[in-house]
């Protein structure tokens, strides 16, 4: 009788502990995640369209050139990338105004997207007319459509070659 006594005892010493146990981690559990916007942290100011068909829509329709970003969010060139392009008010402006804007973090089935491969950070341009610039580059021979942090005043200058382009072009 003693030895029954002292399993359930002990059975309810058992239970009556895991109920007091903190959880672990509650504070990154609690913490509050926001959602993801379509901008990705390239700038949550600017209009960002969801589909590449959208954008090619709307590059269309309002006459404006689309710029397409191809990153992934483990990169750590695309993570740097991302940095200097959301926190350059130039950039920001000039992609605002005059620019659809599309980041893709998986591939299209458009090759042309990836004329001389699959990499990131891409940054290609497409024109109204629904072209890709193939003569808008960065100035890695290798990597045509690739740009690093150094080269912020080279894609600014791109912006504005794929703006003005669009001007004397149409």
């Amino acid at each position: 009788m003693v030895k029954g006594l002292m399993s359930v005892l002990l059975v309810l010493v058992a239970v009556s502990s895991s109920f007091g146990k903190p959880e672990k981690n509650s504070s990154a559990k609690k913490e509050k995640k926001l959602p993801e916007t379509l901008s990705r942290g390239w700038g949550d100011e600017l209009t960002w369209t969801q589909t590449y068909e959208e954008a090619l829509f709307r590059a269309r329709s309002s006459n404006k050139p689309l710029m397409v970003i191809h990153h992934l969010d483990a990169c750590p060139h695309s993570q740097a990338m991302k940095q200097i392009f959301a926190n350059n008010k130039e950039i920001q402006k000039m992609a605002g105004e005059d620019f659809i804007l599309l980041n893709l973090v998986f591939e299209t089935s458009d090759k042309h997207l990836a004329p001389d491969g699959q990499y990131v950070p891409r940054f290609i341009f497409v024109d109204p007319s629904l072209t890709v610039r193939a003569d808008i580059t960065g100035r890695y021979g290798n990597r045509l459509y690739a740009y690093e942090p150094a080269d912020l005043d080279l894609l600014i200058s791109n912006m504005k070659k794929a703006k003005k382009l669009l001007k004397t072009e149409l």
